[in-house]
């Protein structure tokens, strides 16, 4: 496949296509060329500078979107986000493998769906974008990746700390009453791949709290701890 359609696919064209073909190479290919600088020629440089950045950015997401949430729970989502097995599911969704240039015994092998070849690859992939954007790279690196990293935390199950959700309705069924909870969506900004949704939380007839969230479930738990904060609930 072409490198123009992997950046069709990823939604960024390149300004020096040097930049995505290294970080396409892996160092079994830059290895049987032989010549005495080959380690430059890998992706393997790109790695160690897109780890990095992979993980300033996964870190700046999660303390400001789970703004009570306590250490271990922010580095337990990062970790999550950020390991092996979920890069290389970013790297399959747009078939990152198939445009690898792997060595011939790699290749036989099956490199070009291993997770940890994927993973490496994708990391790679964000130095190389990083780089070739200049001034804007780590902008250029978010508005890419943050989409994954969102999706992947939607599919964590809350922590104690996080799920404020469930603490607000425990904490309201205390009351003998029957009262009820109420989230309503009241708005949502910002193109689809990177859109904000802001909804506020009712009891019975009265306003709450309210949040913002990049996903509903997360603006959602947003109004939920401002409603516990009002309340004076610790969480």
């Amino acid at each position: 496949m072409s490198l123009e359609e992997l950046q069709n696919r990823i939604g960024y064209r390149f300004r020096s296509p040097a930049y995505l073909e290294q970080a396409l190479t892996h160092s079994s290919y830059s290895n049987e060329t032989e010549s005495r600088d080959h380690h430059l020629k890998c992706n393997e440089r790109l790695e160690f500078l897109g780890d990095s950045i992979l993980s300033l950015a996964a870190s700046e997401y999660l303390y400001k979107q789970f703004g009570r949430a306590p250490e271990g729970d922010l580095t337990r989502m990062r970790a999550a986000s950020v390991c092996e097995e979920a890069l290389a599911s970013y790297a399959e969704t747009f078939d990152l493998g198939a445009f690898l240039r792997l060595g011939k015994g790699e290749t036989q092998s099956g490199g070009a769906k291993k997770p940890a070849i994927l993973a490496d690859a994708f990391e790679a992939l964000l130095a190389a974008m990083y780089l070739d954007a200049g001034d804007d790279g780590f902008e250029v690196v978010k508005t890419f990746v943050l989409p994954f990293i969102r999706a992947r935390v939607e599919t964590l199950p809350m922590t104690k700390g996080a799920d404020c959700k469930s603490l607000l309705q425990q904490f309201v069924q205390q009351d003998k009453e029957e009262h009820r909870l109420e989230y309503r969506l009241t708005g949502e900004s910002g193109p689809d791949h990177n859109k904000t949704f802001m909804v506020e939380v009712f009891l019975d007839s009265n306003r709450i709290g309210s949040g913002e969230g990049h996903t509903k479930k997360q603006a959602e738990q947003m109004a939920a701890d401002a409603a516990l904060s009002l309340f004076g609930v610790e969480h």
